[in-house]
């Protein structure tokens, strides 16, 4: 990754003052005519560098982060994410979420609106209310300009300064910070005491925003304090080596102090809580994070109070695991009878019989729970992967929708490519794969790929087809001078 070592000192320094927070711009997230994605803007120059650098960090951090795939996970965090935005005092402005497998308790926000979190945050959140307390102060961070509030006052506002805090997110994000922060935090102290202390005071902003977010949107705002309680009782526990997250948001006396202050003065108009859902994702994490020993995925969820459909629910994934297929999907179909307003466990069992190899059953459940939820993009997803192997040009047209509604969706464009090859549209294909490797910060090889597409285009005589690429080729060349600057 070009320059991003060189950067990483000055990276450090930047992401301590900024509280390893930044800012998303109000500024909604442009499309092309293709409904592509695009990493430019027509917001204040400002603004439109914070997007386009945040942007650009989204593809090199898919490109050096280990992602966690999981489709009804992130459907979830989506959701949550969505339920605060209107109470988050951002305006219009877009979120993209994205998900890390790592099992240290980690969340953090970028330029461009990108909200991340670590799979580690399910397990240490042992219950609904305390994962959306943090969320919930991410959004306060980004609604507040944090970033740009605090570089403007560190007279850092030029753009390597930005790329740099970037850079050290990048790397700190990707799991080798810890120690690296943790040395410059000790060795800069006294230097950046005045804006350390101008951080505290984000903390407490983006506390505050956050708790009465969480009250309007029906959650107990008392849990964003139990949740600070527990991390401090963490960052004691581990003394000098606490995890990333609670090195840039450190949770002091006063600050837990004020949020139960700020918390015991709210109340909750119309009480939200799915507490039994929350515990079904976080079977999902428990067992991504021990997936070489499900049991204790399933020792922990038990220990730690998951409630009994998701402990049910974890067993038939570890079943499902094991091969043992025909139980598994008994015990979800079980688990959706019991709780049919849970489209993710039908869900669930598509996808189960998907990694069977049972295609057919993967398509029939598919396709019935996609006629009660039409758009639910984790069945789309199973059920375009099962077309595949019996009906590629079904899946392509899936594939072209469910890209043209997600198009910063790797996963989608990954399928599509496969899709289009299977179906006999290999300049579509090529294109395809070149938004895959564009998505995941390999810009250069997604311009070797649409040589190939043009290629393919010219020997079909594809106008259409020539055009589109053409105008992605300028919009790749665009890409990677952004990307430079990491």
């Amino acid at each position: 990754m070009p320059h991003l070592r060189t950067v990483y000192s000055r990276g450090l320094r930047a992401l301590v003052i900024a509280c390893s927070l930044s800012v998303l711009s109000p500024l909604s997230y442009a499309l092309n005519d293709y409904h592509l994605p695009s990493l430019g803007g027509a917001a204040s120059s400002a603004t439109s560098e914070e997007f386009r650098l945040g942007r650009a960090w989204l593809r090199q951090f898919r490109a050096q982060a280990p992602q966690w795939q999981d489709p009804i996970v992130s459907d979830y965090f989506e959701n949550l994410v969505s339920r605060l935005i209107p109470y988050s005092q951002l305006g219009g402005l877009q979120i993209t979420t994205v998900m890390v497998d790592n099992r240290s308790l980690n969340a953090f926000a970028v330029p461009g609106g990108v909200i991340g979190i670590n799979s580690g945050l399910f397990a240490f959140a042992e219950d609904e209310g305390a994962f959306v307390s943090v969320i919930a102060h991410e959004l306060g961070h980004l609604s507040q300009r944090h970033y740009a509030r605090g570089s403007a006052r560190a007279e850092q506002t030029q753009l390597p300064a930005m790329a740099a805090m970037l850079a050290g997110m990048l790397v700190a994000a990707s799991g080798g910070g810890d120690a690296g922060i943790a040395a410059a935090m000790g060795s800069q102290a006294a230097l950046i005491q005045d804006q350390l202390t101008y951080s505290r005071r984000f903390e407490q902003e983006a506390d505050r925003i956050g708790l009465q977010a969480m009250a309007d949107a029906g959650y107990d705002p008392q849990s964003m304090v139990r949740m600070f309680a527990a991390m401090q009782r963490m960052a004691r526990l581990q003394g000098g080596t606490p995890p990333e997250f609670l090195l840039t948001h450190p949770v002091s006396d006063s600050r837990l102090s004020d949020a139960q202050a700020r918390a015991s003065q709210l109340s909750v108009a119309n009480v939200y809580t799915s507490d039994t859902l929350y515990d079904m994702m976080r079977a999902r994490a428990l067992l991504s994070i021990y997936s070489s020993s499900p049991q204790q995925a399933a020792s922990r969820l038990s220990q730690e109070g998951g409630e009994e459909p998701a402990r049910r629910y974890l067993d038939a994934l570890i079943a499902a695991r094991n091969g043992q297929t025909d139980r598994a999907l008994q015990m979800i179909d079980q688990l959706a009878t019991e709780l049919p307003d849970y489209g993710m466990l039908p869900a669930s069992g598509a996808n189960i019989a998907l990694n069977a190899q049972r295609y057919d059953d993967a398509i029939t459940r598919s396709q019935r729970l996609l006629r009660i939820m039409p758009g639910y993009l984790p069945t789309q997803l199973t059920l375009a992967e099962a077309q595949l192997q019996r009906d590629p040009a079904a899946a392509y047209a899936l594939l072209n929708d469910i890209t043209s509604r997600h198009p910063e969706n790797p996963q989608g464009f990954n399928l599509l490519a496969e899709a289009a090859g299977r179906s006999g549209r290999n300049s579509w294909g090529h294109l395809a794969r070149a938004e895959h490797l564009q998505l995941t910060g390999r810009v250069d090889q997604g311009i070797r790929q649409l040589s190939l597409a043009r290629d393919a285009a010219e020997r079909d005589n594809d106008q259409q087809a020539l055009a589109r690429i053409e105008q992605r080729r300028e919009a790749f060349i665009k890409y990677r001078e952004t990307l430079k600057d990491f």
